[in-house]
């Protein structure tokens, strides 16, 4: 950021903002902010981007129009720094401007890294106020001042000599640069999996992987702004080492379970799978858990360690095909015969039914009221559910056996009164 203003300076620059000087400036900065919008619009297109970093909930509530409206302004100033005698509103106009896309930056990314994060919001809200608080103590003359004062509080540690100065500034770098490692690995870990279908857990390992890569990279970056001495990270990561094979044994197996799973692809996004009494469909395999949803609509958070050292049923690891059976039962005398071909043509119709396997009709018990039939069929979208293509299966066959006057059977039970003997 360029020289602030002194004392005397402050006064000058306002008798400079209300002089008639200042108009060619004004009509210079709102051109430049009008030709941003118009690019953001232009950019952005007709159809609105939500959860987009760069455009927001509006053409100018992303990052793209303050980007541009920064660039624009600068490079106006720089070309008509010798055509107009005072930059007193371009001298207020960039400081604005730089701390708008600060703001737009850390609140976007943080929000769309961590949607559900209370945390993640206040951190925000401060950096919001810090920044807009920065201006205002810049534009008065009272930040230099402020600085100079919190270098002055200093303290050693080891054989480094820190001030509160150096702490704060390396507190702001360290949370920018986290920042933008978090933006743009969401941004390549939404492009990889932008558009996959059979390679899904391959994108996701590798997305994966680039995050944790550049988090790890973000971090070095901010430690070393913090004015931390990396080469202290030595004794750390030995205690570290130790702290995972005492404490974090746990946290240490669900991650590389986690890189396990979607390495060998045992289990895959979309897989059907039974975990002892849970079953349901995998919406996603993070680095520490994998995520189960029923069809009832209930979650199940499973830690990666218990998927790889458990027994668990995956209905489509080889095969999405998933056999379904229902029964019913038909009196005695029933023509099984001219029965059988129509079941099985109802059966066929049901929309989810597939045709290879065919469905079959099995006579598997004799009952006390009348015989049992087994009615097996095959689907090959499990994650639609079950118990609904069963349900369309039972009234496709209750209306075949009404059509065909097949009764079913009610419980009887036959009573025997025996006789008396002559008195």
């Amino acid at each position: 950021m360029e020289r602030a203003f002194a004392a005397g300076d402050l006064s000058e620059w306002l008798a400079a903002l209300s002089s008639p000087a200042v108009w060619p400036e004004a009509l210079a900065l709102a051109a430049c902010l009008a030709i941003a919008w118009l690019i953001a619009r232009q950019v952005r297109g007709p159809q609105p981007h939500p959860d987009s970093v760069w455009f927001g909930h509006g053409v100018a509530g992303g990052v793209l129009f303050p980007a541009l409206a920064l660039l624009l302004a600068v490079g106006t100033r720089w070309g008509l720094a010798s055509r107009v005698p005072s930059d007193a509103l371009f001298r207020l106009a960039v400081p604005v401007l730089l701390s708008l896309l600060v703001i737009r930056v850390v609140v976007h990314v943080l929000a769309r890294a961590f949607p559900q994060s209370d945390a993640m919001r206040a951190v925000g809200r401060s950096v919001s106020w810090l920044a807009w608080i920065t201006v205002v103590l810049w534009m008065t003359g009272v930040l230099p001042v402020l600085l100079s004062e919190l270098d002055k509080v200093q303290w050693k540690v080891g054989s480094t000599r820190i001030s509160l100065r150096n702490l704060l500034e390396g507190t702001l770098t360290a949370v920018v640069v986290l920042v933008i490692s978090l933006w743009v690995s969401s941004a390549l870990e939404a492009r990889l999996l932008r558009g996959a279908t059979d390679n899904l857990s391959a994108r996701k390992i590798a997305a994966n992987a680039l995050r944790a890569v550049f988090l790890f990279v973000g971090l070095m970056f901010a430690l070393s702004a913090a004015g931390i001495d990396l080469t202290a990270l030595g004794v750390l990561g030995g205690a570290v080492g130790v702290g995972l094979g005492f404490g974090l044994q746990k946290l240490a197996a669900n991650y590389v379970s986690g890189f396990v799973i979607l390495a060998e692809r045992s289990m895959r996004i979309g897989d059907v799978v039974k975990i002892d009494d849970f079953e349901g469909r995998i919406t996603d395999i993070k680095t520490r858990y994998t995520l189960i949803r029923a069809n009832n609509g209930r979650e199940a958070i499973v830690p990666n360690e218990v998927l790889i050292t458990q027994r668990v049923e995956n209905s489509t690891y080889a095969d999405r095909r998933v056999l379904v059976t229902t029964t019913v039962q038909v009196a005695y005398g029933t023509d099984l015969a001219a029965l059988e071909p129509r079941l099985l043509e109802a059966i066929r119709a049901v929309p989810r039914v597939i045709a290879e396997p065919a469905p079959q009709m099995q006579l598997t018990a004799f009952a006390p009221d009348g015989m049992d039939l087994t009615l097996p069929f095959w689907i090959e979208d499990p994650e639609n559910g079950q118990g609904n293509v069963r349900s369309e299966v039972n009234r496709a066959v209750l209306r075949t056996l009404n059509e065909m006057g097949v009764e079913i059977p009610y419980p009887q039970r036959v009573l025997h009164r025996a006789r008396s003997g002559a008195g």
